[in-house]
């Protein structure tokens, strides 16, 4: 019987979550929805060395935000748990004390263990990269070299010790990675690695493979940094008898100029962000600008991570979640690393905003405008906002972008007022203000029409007319449809602001 589809997404709390480790999330996420499986989130903190106050609540409200929500794991339950590594440790001593008794690990006792001494000896011989493999290990201290009996007391007596994988000799390991085909290492290119610390705290290695197997994960997705790891666990699942996930090894994100995987440095060197949302280091201060806080809506921010690495086989970009969902296939993963552009980014962001309604657009606004102090029914907040979309990169640009429609005109485009202006126009563009400003009708399409017949009687062209009248009523000659927009203004306001427009243009032609 084929097994329900599992996944996990299984982040350190070492510090923020980088946006690769949200894209590692969201592939976990869509392959596990689209096979109708169980996607969960567990913490591995086995590095207690490395953990950082404040990590673990931040992954998790990075998952919320973007709507990467696990069917279970850590904050959430289920009958799996814990899915926080440290309360797991009791599990972990009995498994590796399973592989030293099947011979498939060995103890390294701690106060006995002159690894580093062998390793300079052999650097000074001309070795570069020692390891602590199937070869240097007969000539080392440990429970392979030490009589049994001698092994036994150093145990009883409670002497610290560490655990280490036995990696076997000329063997061949091979595994079928989803996204790379047929992955093959050589053991005798691999060290023994340590399973389980002096202190008791599993290492990656045991804890990811007894937590996967326990927690009953059929597909494990990670990044390729893992991908030289993967024989190790590999070996280990064979060792234990149990049965193998599939492994899926994500390409790297890449810096968007020159070579290798984008990081922080990256980020602040061209102004922009790497994690999702802001990240304050506790030990330094130290503030990070995210994805979130610089603008960007999550919808946006998932649909440009999901083509980071992924091609649909079509010409569609704007995908929404459900659609990722129906569409995404681990196959279509490309092995190749994937080039980070923030100029695209932007462009999803602007996307998903201008194909928001008007409506949808004040609800998300209107806490923006009242910070701004513009006071404003939704139903004309509604209308400005669909006005402005397509001029609009980010959420927090429309009340700038419309200031116009809640205070006066703070300064003029006065080159383009120059450059339109002609003194010898203004007895005919007076007569037009006079016409607008008798309208009953102030609606946009009677304004567009008394133009119109304005300029067909006067002989006046559009270069002629509409550059002072955009101007004058809104200070530049960028925005939205100029007649709407009077017609929202209504004609008193505009009517007093293409008085001083064109006093403006004919003083600057003077």
């Amino acid at each position: 019987m084929t097994r329900k589809v599992r996944t996990r997404f299984a982040p350190s709390p070492t510090g923020p979550l980088h946006m690769g480790g949200v894209r590692t999330a969201l592939y976990c996420y869509l392959f596990t929805k689209k096979m109708k499986g169980d996607f969960l989130l567990r913490i591995e903190d086995t590095d207690q060395g490395r953990f950082v106050p404040g990590a673990e609540e931040y992954i998790i409200e990075a998952l919320n935000w973007v709507g990467i929500s696990p069917s279970e794991g850590q904050s959430i339950g289920g009958d799996f748990g814990p899915y926080r590594q440290s309360e797991r440790k009791h599990l972990y001593k009995q498994y590796a004390d399973l592989l030293v008794e099947k011979g498939h690990a060995y103890y390294v006792f701690t106060s006995d263990d002159n690894w580093a001494e062998l390793r300079e000896s052999l650097i000074a011989q001309g070795k570069p990269s020692p390891k602590y493999d199937n070869v240097n290990r007969q000539y080392l201290k440990n429970s392979l070299t030490l009589p049994a009996d001698e092994v036994q007391k150093r145990l009883a007596a409670g002497e610290e010790y560490a655990i280490r994988y036995k990696m076997p000799r000329n063997e061949e390991v091979k595994f079928k990675d989803i996204i790379r085909d047929v992955v093959s290492f050589q053991t005798n290119q691999l060290d023994d690695k340590v399973l389980m610390k002096s202190d008791g705290m599993p290492t990656y290695h045991l804890a990811n493979v007894v937590d996967d197997h326990l927690m009953e994960i059929t597909h494990v997705v990670r990044g390729e940094e893992w991908l030289p790891s993967t024989p190790l666990h590999v070996l280990l699942y064979k060792s234990f008898e149990w049965e193998m996930p599939e492994f899926a090894h994500l390409p790297l994100i890449l810096k968007p100029d020159g070579k290798g995987k984008l990081s922080k440095r990256d980020g602040d060197r061209l102004g922009f962000p790497v994690f999702p949302i802001d990240w304050t280091n506790p030990e330094t201060g130290e503030e990070s600008k995210g994805f979130r806080e610089r603008g960007f809506m999550p919808e946006a921010f998932l649909n440009m991570l999901a083509f980071l690495g992924w091609n649909p086989g079509t010409e569609q970009e704007i995908f929404s979640k459900e659609e990722l969902i129906d569409t995404f296939s681990l196959e279509r993963v490309g092995k190749s690393g994937a080039r980070f552009d923030f100029e695209k980014t932007k462009w999803f962001n602007q996307q998903y905003i201008k194909n928001k309604t008007g409506e949808e657009l004040a609800v998300l606004t209107k806490p923006m405008f009242e910070k701004a102090a513009y006071k404003v029914d939704d139903k004309m907040l509604a209308t400005i906002c669909d006005m402005t979309k397509e001029r609009v990169t980010f959420m927090k640009e429309f009340p700038e972008m419309s200031y116009y429609f809640f205070e006066d005109i703070k300064a003029y485009d006065e080159k383009m007022l120059k450059k339109k202006w002609k003194n010898e126009n203004k007895e005919k563009i007076d007569v037009l203000v006079e016409q607008l400003y008798a309208l009953e009708d102030y609606s946009g399409e009677n304004i567009e029409k008394t133009v119109k017949a304005f300029m067909e009687e006067t002989g006046l062209g559009f270069g002629q007319v509409l550059p002072v009248l955009r101007i004058s009523v809104t200070g530049t000659m960028q925005g939205p449809p100029i007649f709407e927009v009077m017609s929202l203004l209504g004609k008193e306001t505009v009517n007093k602001r293409l008085a001083k427009g064109i006093e403006k243009a004919v003083e600057l032609n003077s």
